[in-house]
């Protein structure tokens, strides 16, 4: 029973166990995906993903219909992840701060792992329009470390976006990451100005250049 003017809020009740399997097999399915298509490419097949998550194939192909279909998920997701951290790394007080955390988050998360795999599917305009705010909140991030004086001024916000892939290319079924850590290091410390001994090479890279891989015209 409860008083006049004073309702009582139910508990939303807990996630009934079917749900929260499922919600667990996605999560191990997307990770699974993730790391066999980083590791193996477009030679990646359904059935190591499924292995690798410890799910039947029957699973995937309920929650997914097909493997492209798969593929642009984890595209959508990983573009997501690095706009989440671009946010964070806006937020730090010091620039160059932020844009370190920036990339060493998307590293981690293995966000450019499946730059390789441009041109494999065909891009959504979902995925178009996220790629492209990921891009600005890059450029914000870029723009401040300039700003700050602690980013070598010939460094653009696609030099950065094509470091986190190349990182992002190391294989992840690998449990040894030291040397991916070093290398990182130095290259962190070789976009500083600090480290500047002579201009980079040119011409800088267009985003012309780095959209049409996938598809765009």
């Amino acid at each position: 029973m409860t008083s006049i003017g004073c309702v009582r809020k139910q508990a939303d009740p807990p996630r009934r166990g079917r749900q929260a399997e499922a919600a667990g097999n996605d999560r191990r399915l997307l990770d699974a995906a993730r790391d066999v298509f980083a590791a193996r490419g477009e030679a990646a097949t359904v059935s190591a993903i499924a292995e690798r998550a410890g799910v039947g194939i029957g699973s995937l192909y309920r929650r997914y219909g097909s493997k492209e279909d798969l593929l642009r998920q984890l595209c959508t997701l990983a573009m997501e992840q690095t706009i989440d951290a671009a946010k964070e790394g806006l937020q730090a007080d010091d620039p160059w701060t932020g844009l370190v955390s920036y990339i060493r988050a998307c590293v981690t998360q293995r966000t450019g792992s499946l730059a390789p795999l441009a041109g494999t599917i065909v891009a959504t305009p979902q995925m178009w329009a996220t790629a492209r705010r990921g891009r600005r909140s890059l450029d914000q991030l870029v723009a401040r470390a300039h700003e700050g004086g602690r980013l070598r001024t010939d460094v653009t916000p696609l030099d950065i976006a094509w470091l986190i892939e190349l990182f992002g290319r190391f294989d992840p079924l690998d449990k040894d990451s030291i040397v991916r850590e070093r290398l990182l290091a130095l290259a962190i410390d070789g976009l500083s100005t600090s480290s500047q001994s002579g201009p980079l090479p040119g011409p800088a890279p267009g985003t012309r250049h780095y959209e049409r891989r996938w598809g765009s015209k």
